[in-house]
């Protein structure tokens, strides 16, 4: 019997997983149904979106809370997927760095859509609404529910006209921009 129940463990956790991965998708999938089509750049150059990236805002999220001098890396791999670096400084400019690695993946030929997973099997969205073609220096991300959205740039401080122009156009696209938080970012890195 004790043989027996070697076996069966390992096969009732994956079975588990994959019982909990398959709810997770199908409520994903229901989620992004109750809501108008998300519209995305026509196409991404990854190697270009490649670096730092500087957090210039955000929608309130549980795993940025009290998070400042926020910056997110990426890199592309030769499997094609992306690392990702996520580094926030809690309650403070100086305050403890804490980091999270993830990997994305593209959803289509347009690599404007991305997976991405910190832990698996969880994956979030991660769509590229509007970038800045000619130098790669700014971009609006969000996900197809709403609920999250981040105004990223290459430099830690964005120009007004710039930010309230992506602002404008997340409103557009239907997210609660009256709830932005702005991120603070070191001032002796202003360009």
């Amino acid at each position: 019997m004790t043989k027996l129940n070697k076996v069966r463990q390992p096969v009732l956790f994956a079975t588990a997983v994959a019982a909990v991965a398959t709810g997770v998708a199908a409520y994903g999938y229901v989620r992004r149904k109750m809501y108008a089509p998300l519209p995305t750049v026509p196409h991404v150059n990854l190697h270009k979106y490649s670096g730092l990236w500087y957090e210039v805002a955000r929608l309130p999220t549980r795993f940025e809370k009290g998070c400042q001098h926020v910056t997110a890396e990426y890199k592309v791999r030769p499997d094609g997927k992306v690392d990702v670096l996520n580094t926030c400084h809690k309650e403070g400019l100086n305050g403890p760095v804490e980091t999270a690695k993830g990997i994305a993946r593209t959803m289509d030929a347009t690599y404007s859509k991305l997976k991405v997973s910190f832990f698996w099997p969880f994956e979030g969205d991660y769509w590229i609404l509007d970038l800045d073609y000619a130098d790669y220096q700014y971009a609006l991300v969000g996900t197809p529910s709403r609920e999250n959205l981040w105004i990223l740039s290459r430099t830690p401080h964005l120009e007004r006209s710039r930010r309230d122009h992506l602002i404008g156009k997340a409103r557009e696209l239907g997210f609660p921009v009256e709830k932005l938080l702005f991120t603070p970012q070191p001032m002796d890195e202003k360009p």
